[in-house]
């Protein structure tokens, strides 16, 4: 005999949409407390769920946000990204203006994202709507969704802030790494100059989820040049900014640092977040593996934003990146650099894997 858990779970399919309404509210503190219990029978309840996605938005709200909440389940991420149409339908939805589970569709993302094939992304395409100002490209779709739709300036019902994290992921990627240091023929822009302007946003996941993007992007040694230069991406302005805070900086030329680091507000902040700080410190780091990028930072003095950093910032793992950091800056160009390696290699053992929940 079922439970009456099983019975419920089996009501998400009922034919009733009332039925089906209060059989998928009852069941989303189940995503949470027991799991288990849609995977059951093959994962069938996992299975109708992808097909209400397409029901009345009342109805899809709780079942995106059970979907949500067991995609951390290697064997329901498995089913949803195997799931060609259920992906395509994830991708008309989100860019729909009027969509108001965009949110958490984009949620969604940000944990399907953590499957390796989600690379395919880069090849997808879709008709982009009018509103949106996009070409038919996906990832330029939900590159302008981030950018346009902060604060409900897209779509009322969301801020598209968790578009973040599936840049993050994506930027795991080699192949998608290029897609962010590159202009985009349809608007001429590089993607990652798009998304460099809010790393002091007031939304933590929306601050988190770019400074991991830059930092992994930053993998990608070829690109540090543009990543350095005043006319390509020019991300040194807003990897220091954010781990920045109001305090007199000890340089023997002031005017050497760069413009936005000068006569700084003095209710300037560094970021609350430790973790985006470390992250940023990392990204430097990163860019400290070409001989120019050495010597550009020591040139715009980001050597006393660093030691500020370590002696104010009470994190563990800030401070033990900053003395990776500082080591490098403060050592002779003609000596052998032997950790470059393993300095890289700690960096990529910090990457934010965290799963999202509702």
């Amino acid at each position: 005999m079922p439970t009456e858990l099983e019975e419920l779970v089996g009501f998400i399919a009922h034919p009733n949409p009332q039925i089906r309404l209060a059989a998928a509210e009852n069941l989303v503190p189940y995503s949470t407390a027991e799991p288990a219990i849609f995977k059951a029978e093959e994962l069938k309840p996992v299975k109708n769920l992808k097909l209400l996605v397409k029901d009345h938005p009342k109805i899809a709200k709780h079942v995106l946000t059970i979907l949500v909440n067991v995609s951390g389940d290697p064997e329901v991420l498995n089913e949803m990204v195997k799931d060609d149409k259920f992906l395509e339908l994830v991708f008309q939805y989100i860019v729909n203006p009027e969509e108001p589970n965009a949110n958490l569709l984009a949620m969604l993302l940000a944990n399907l994202a953590k499957w390796d094939g989600i690379k395919s992304v880069l090849q997808r395409k879709q008709q982009a709507p009018e509103a949106l100002g996009s070409d038919d490209v996906v990832l330029n779709q939900l590159m302008d969704l981030f950018v346009k739709g902060q604060d409900g300036a897209y779509n009322k019902n969301a801020d598209f802030d968790y578009l973040a994290y599936v840049f993050a992921d994506l930027a795991k990627h080699a192949e998608i790494r290029q897609y962010f240091v590159n202009p985009q023929p349809y608007d001429g822009v590089i993607p990652l100059t798009k998304l460099k302007v809010f790393t002091e946003h007031k939304s933590d996941v929306r601050r988190k989820g770019v400074a991991s993007t830059i930092k992994n992007v930053a993998f990608d040694v070829q690109s540090h040049p543009s990543f350095l230069s005043a006319g390509g991406i020019d991300i040194l302005p807003y990897v220091l900014l954010p781990i920045t805070g109001s305090e007199e900086y000890e340089v023997d030329d002031a005017m050497a640092m760069l413009p936005d680091l000068q006569l700084l507000p003095p209710d300037k902040r560094r970021d609350p977040d430790s973790t985006v700080v470390q992250t940023h410190v990392e990204t430097l780091t990163l860019l400290t593996t070409t001989r120019e990028g050495r010597e550009l930072m020591r040139e715009v003095r980001v050597y006393p934003i660093v030691r500020e950093t370590h002696l104010r910032v009470d994190d563990g793992a800030v401070r033990e990146a900053c003395e990776r950091l500082v080591q490098v800056l403060m050592r002779d160009e003609e000596e052998p650099d032997a950790n470059a390696k393993g300095r890289v290699q700690e960096i990529e053992g910090a990457e934010d894997d965290e799963i999202v929940e509702v």
